[in-house]
C-alpha cells in the first residue's frame, strides 16, 4: 500500500522541517536557508520562493514549498531567499523581479496566481530558471520555466472516500479557499469519491472568495464561518482546500464535535494546537515539499529542461493521505481498493464538478 508505506514517514520528515518556519507577514520577508558547498557548476546554490497568499507560517500550501527548499539546500549547499506578498498580492511580478535581479537561481512561484507574473517576468530573465507550482507551461512557450503539478482530484477521491466512510450522519462538507479551477479539482474529487463509497450522501460545498480574488487562502474567520454553517447542518465532517484559511475550519470542527480533513501538508503533524490537532482525521497530501526538492536538486545536476511539466499523481506517491493519529486505520483496506483502481485505470477520476 503505497500510502500507509510512504506517506505518514514522508509527513513525519515535513513536520519537522516546518517547525523551522517562521510566521508569514503581509510585506515582503527574507529567510535564510542553510550555508554549505557550492552548487554544481561552481558558486553557490541561491533558491529564491515567492509564496502564495498568506506566506509562509499558513501550516500548508505555503510551509510545504518552504520545507522543500529547505530539505535542498540542507543536502545541497546554499540559501532560501522567500519573500511573500502584500495584503492584496498585486505585487507578484515585483517579488519575482527582485530575487532574480538578487541573483536567485531557480526562482520558484507557489501557487497557479504566479502564472500571469511568471509569463511577464521569466523572458526578462532568460539565464534564469524558474518554476511555477499549480500552473501549467507546458504550451506558454517560456522556454526557462517548469510547471509543477499535482493530481489533486486523485487524493482529493481518497479523502472523500474517507469522509464517507466514516460519516456518522451521511453528510459531509467541503469548504474551498478560492472557487478556481484548481481548487475546483479539490472539490470535484472530494465528491466522486465519496459518492463511490457511499451513494446518496449529502456533501456541501462552499467557497470563501470567487474567482480573482485570493483573500480565500488567508480568511481563517471566513473559513470557521462557513464550516460552522455545515456541522450546524448536519454535517459531521469537511474537507477544506482553503490555505491558512482552513485553520477556521479545524476551530468550528472542534467546537461542534466534528471532525476535518486537512490538505497540503500532514496537518495532524503541523497544526500546532492539541485541541485542533484533535479533530483532524487525515489529511489529503500534496507533496509541493517533494516536488520542489526534486525540481532543485534536479537543477543543481543540470537535469531541468524548461518549457514543460512535471505531474505528480497517486502512482508516483506526489498525493495520497496521511495516517497520523491513525485515525483512518479501520479503513485501510477500502481505501487500499479505491487506491488501486485509480492506479489501474478501473476509475478515472474527474477534474471538474
Amino acid at each position: 500500500m503505497r500510502r500507509a508505506r510512504g506517506m505518514k514517514a514522508a509527513a513525519l520528515l515535513l513536520a519537522g522541517s516546518l517547525a523551522l518556519a517562521a510566521c508569514a507577514s503581509d510585506e515582503p520577508e527574507a529567510g535564510g536557508g542553510s550555508a554549505g558547498t557550492s552548487a554544481e557548476g561552481g558558486g553557490e546554490l541561491q533558491v529564491g520562493i515567492a509564496y502564495d497568499t498568506g506566506g509562509r507560517g499558513d501550516k500548508s500550501f505555503n510551509d510545504s514549498a518552504y520545507a522543500g527548499a529547505s530539505a535542498a539546500v540542507e543536502e545541497l549547499g546554499g540559501t532560501v531567499t522567500d519573500l511573500t506578498p502584500n495584503a492584496d498580492a498585486s505585487n507578484r511580478v515585483d517579488l519575482l523581479t527582485q530575487l532574480a535581479d538578487d541573483g536567485s537561481n531557480p526562482v520558484i512561484g507557489v501557487g497557479f496566481a504566479f502564472a500571469d507574473a511568471i509569463a511577464e517576468v521569466a523572458p526578462q530573465y532568460p539565464e534564469t530558471t524558474f518554476a511555477i507550482v499549480d500552473s501549467s507551461v507546458a504550451d506558454a512557450g517560456l522556454d526557462n520555466v517548469t510547471g509543477l503539478l499535482f493530481a489533486a482530484n486523485e487524493g482529493s477521491f481518497l479523502g472523500g472516500v474517507a469522509a464517507a466512510l466514516k460519516s456518522q450522519t451521511n453528510h459531509i462538507g467541503f469548504v474551498g479557499g478560492v472557487e478556481s479551477p484548481l481548487i475546483q479539482e479539490f472539490e470535484a474529487g472530494y465528491v466522486a469519491g465519496a459518492q463511490a463509497a457511499k451513494p446518496g450522501i449529502q456533501v456541501d460545498v462552499q467557497y470563501i472568495s470567487p474567482a480573482g480574488d485570493f483573500s480565500g487562502f488567508s480568511d481563517p474567520a471566513k473559513g470557521y464561518t462557513l464550516a460552522q454553517g455545515m456541522y450546524q447542518g448536519g454535517a459531521d465532517i469537511v474537507y477544506h482546500a482553503a490555505g491558512a484559511s482552513g485553520q477556521g475550519v479545524f476551530r468550528a470542527a472542534a467546537e461542534a464535535g466534528g471532525q476535518a480533513i486537512g490538505v497540503d501538508s500532514d496537518q495532524y503533524e503541523t497544526i500546532g494546537d492539541p485541541a485542533l490537532q484533535a479533530v483532524i482525521m487525515t489529511s489529503v497530501l500534496k507533496r509541493v515539499d517533494n516536488a520542489i526538492q526534486q525540481f532543485i536538486t534536479d537543477y543543481s545536476e543540470g537535469n531541468v529542461t524548461g518549457g514543460e511539466d512535471r505531474v505528480a499523481d497517486l502512482e508516483s506517491e506526489g498525493v495520497g493521505l496521511s495516517t497520523s493519529g491513525g485515525k483512518i486505520d479501520d479503513i485501510s483496506a477500502q481505501l487500499d481498493t479505491f487506491e488501486q483502481q485509480i492506479v489501474g485505470g478501473e476509475i478515472e477520476v474527474p477534474t471538474t464538478p
